[in-house]
């Protein structure tokens, strides 16, 4: 529990820390196929879900800054973050390590929970962009009021563990929508 919250607290860091984002397009392509609520994705060929209960997404809106930012987990302790600085809506937003000033930043995470020793439970994190290279995107196609939709892919390397990489095709969302 406590890597988790070292993990919500470095999102949310990132996210007061940043002001713009570099957004490279319009067009947010297609919605992608992701059940309603759900987020969506394959980790190096192996299929991912995420519940409903634990999958949102929250515009928050501070000053003149927008950021939007994606949460969603699954019941193996498996979980997607992302954060989009700038975030003006439908469009595609890169994950590029490239830029100067406010890197949108994507994660997964594995969390690996010792049932008999909960204190062993481990946490590994693979984070985007890395070795500022740009390293793949998010597109948001659709949002209303109450919901956002989009798809995205990216690599992302274990850069303070064991340096692994991890592929993520296939990504998409469909998700309910908070506004802060």
């Amino acid at each position: 529990m406590r890597k988790l919250n070292q993990f919500m607290l470095l999102v949310m860091t990132i996210s007061l820390v940043s002001l713009t984002a570099c957004s490279n397009d319009d067009d947010g392509g297609g919605g992608g196929n992701a059940p309603s609520g759900t987020l969506t994705a394959k980790v190096d060929g192996t299929n991912y879900q995420s519940m409903e209960i634990s999958s949102s997404a929250t515009v928050a809106s501070s000053g003149n800054t927008t950021n939007l930012i994606i949460i969603a987990t699954n019941s193996d302790g498996n979980a997607f973050a992302f954060t989009v600085f700038g975030y003006v809506g439908v469009g595609t937003y890169d994950f590029d390590g490239s830029v100067v000033t406010a890197v949108n930043v994507a994660s997964y995470t594995e969390t690996d929970v010792d049932i008999n020793n909960p204190q062993n439970s481990t946490t590994e994190v693979w984070q985007a962009p890395y070795e500022n290279s740009m390293v793949g995107s998010v597109s948001i196609s659709e949002e209303t009021d109450t919901n956002i939709k989009g798809t995205f892919e990216f690599t992302c390397k274990n850069v303070n563990g064991d340096q692994s990489v991890k592929t993520i095709t296939d990504g998409s969302f469909d998700l309910g929508k908070q506004t802060t």
